[in-house]
């Protein structure tokens, strides 16, 4: 594969990551804040289809593109912007795994409140408090990593 065909694939990757991230997190935060058990039960689950079907492959895929691209551009992993982009990358990667687990359970509380007809119980929204705070620093970092993949700072 030559060059310019991996860095399609890396940026198809990367644009499916992050905004197939942003869009779940963006319904999974308001329908949370609806307070309907049924329809937080329907969102939950597609998110983490979503994240099954879109998010995991882009994760790893991004990585194995770009070191290739590194590669075949010959640019050193001793480059700092490359340095901070797996750094970044890593911190992502150490909120977004969390954030998985979260969300399946959250999706079974979901599924299991909207079968028995109850609310939430006070667990699900522990979870979805951490859910909530790991995003940001997961979203911060990937919008920092897009600025030096395009920018490539010296």
């Amino acid at each position: 594969m030559d060059y310019l065909a991996i860095k399609w694939l890396h940026i198809i990757s990367a644009t499916f990551m992050f905004g197939t991230g942003f869009g779940t997190a963006f319904y999974m935060f308001f329908v949370n804040r609806s307070g309907n058990v049924q329809a937080i039960a329907v969102v939950t689950r597609w998110v983490a289809r979503a994240d099954w079907w879109f998010t995991t492959p882009s994760v790893i895929v991004q990585p194995l593109s770009g070191l290739w691209m590194m590669h075949l551009a010959g640019y050193p992993l001793e480059s700092t912007w490359i340095r901070w982009s797996l750094a970044l990358y890593a911190l992502a990667g150490a909120c977004w795994l969390p954030v998985v687990w979260l969300q399946l359970r959250m999706r079974d509380m979901a599924q299991d409140a909207a079968r028995d007809g109850h609310a939430l119980p006070a667990r699900f929204w522990r979870f979805e408090k951490i859910w909530t705070v790991l995003g940001f620093p997961a979203f911060s970092s990937l919008l920092v990593v897009y600025w030096l993949m395009v920018h490539k700072p010296a």
